[in-house]
């Protein structure tokens, strides 16, 4: 089964290389009057990364509620 683990991020680390060298280019991002030019690929791996980051936050924050809720009704 180890075997297997290891194909599949070998598989997926080179899908990820390979979309980072065909991505190249600079593209242009504006949000409040800040505009950043980068290659694509940085991009979407910054906004990866930030989404991941708000996700596993709010993810924790709302458990966190839902347990307080819990032992305060208990």
């Amino acid at each position: 089964m180890r075997w297997i683990y290891l194909a599949i991020v070998v598989v997926v680390a080179a899908a990820t290389l390979i979309f980072a060298l065909q991505n190249l280019q600079i593209v242009s991002v504006a949000f409040l009057g800040l505009s950043i030019g980068a290659p694509l690929a940085l991009m979407i791996f910054i906004v990866y990364i930030l989404g991941a980051l708000t996700g596993g936050t709010l993810y924790a924050l709302l458990r966190r509620s839902v347990q307080g809720s819990r032992r305060m009704s208990a």
